[in-house]
């Protein structure tokens, strides 16, 4: 068990990582993800409507949760194509730690939406799928998960995605929310961190540990096991009481929330894997686009 010393830890110790965790007693093993700089960076350089970065702050905090776990060089992408305002999600992940992002919406269907009041991801995605692609590139070729998107958000399609194709015990929390602080110059600022959290249920693991003590039962009595189905039931029960703004908060670390959370079963951390946006664009590629269109169409674009 990891007991975390009371003590204050820099942002920059907890920003745009990923890390992984394993409580043994319960057969689980999982990763928490938070952002901050590098969501900031993805969403504020597109500088979509307010709604949309959340909604795209969530596929992305997703995808660093799945795309963290290739053990290989290869691409995780997250895509959404649905008949709702925000028609298309894109989020790649370049392993071992890359990622990018970009949402397409219609701006009066959304802004429709803004003034009914249905702005939960359900309704800004609507119908339509999410594709899951893991691409380890060269021969190994792709494999592809598809979940039908009809009415639900990110959360209940990933938690759906790993009943139907996985089949292993998952659960997810996504979060995406806006601070606002003052820079060194003393003026507020404002920019966006998004948080998420994944458990999964794994009993093949080799590590199976009694979890309750005999007590003052006679010498030689074996401790008692939870049943399988009991230990998922608690796990579960344990990542559920997660809050947002714990997945949010700057000054609280991923290995604090942890202990926070099992550390009554006892929980390991492994070294952190650190994030980075990255776009495969330069002024480069662009300028060589460019160059490649006669004067005539560039004057007309």
């Amino acid at each position: 068990m990891n007991d975390i010393p009371e003590k204050p830890i820099s942002a920059e110790t907890i920003d745009d990582s990923v890390q992984p965790f394993a409580v043994e007693a319960l057969d689980m093993r999982g990763r928490a993800v938070r952002l901050g700089p590098l969501v900031d960076e993805i969403l504020s350089k597109h500088a979509y409507p307010e709604p949309v970065s959340r909604l795209l702050g969530e596929a992305i905090a997703l995808t660093a949760l799945f795309g963290s776990a290739l053990k290989f060089s290869g691409r995780f992408i997250l895509q959404t194509q649905s008949d709702g305002p925000v028609s298309l999600l894109v989020v790649d992940f370049m392993a071992p730690d890359g990622l990018r992002a970009y949402a397409r919406f219609d701006a009066e269907r959304l802004a429709a939406a803004i003034a009914a009041g249905r702005m939960k991801p359900a309704d800004l995605l609507g119908k339509g799928h999410l594709a899951m692609t893991i691409d380890q590139g060269g021969p190994a070729g792709r494999y592809q998960g598809v979940v039908e998107l009809v009415g639900q958000g990110l959360e209940e399609a990933a938690h759906q995605y790993f009943r139907q194709s996985e089949q292993i015990p998952t659960r997810v929390r996504l979060a995406v929310g806006q601070f606002s602080a003052r820079n060194a110059s003393g003026a507020m600022v404002t920019g966006w961190r998004a948080g998420g959290l994944i458990v999964q249920f794994l009993p093949s693991s080799p590590a199976r540990q009694a979890d309750l003590d005999p007590g003052d039962a006679p010498a030689g009595t074996a401790p008692h096991v939870v049943p399988e189905d009991d230990r998922w039931t608690e796990a579960r029960a344990l990542a559920e009481t997660v809050e947002d703004h714990e997945l949010l908060d700057q000054s609280l670390s991923a290995e604090r929330l942890l202990y926070r959370l099992f550390h009554e079963r006892g929980v390991t951390v492994f070294a952190p894997q650190r994030l980075a946006a990255r776009c495969s664009c330069s002024r480069e590629k662009v300028a060589n686009m460019i160059r490649s269109f006669s004067a005539e169409e560039v004057e007309a674009m």
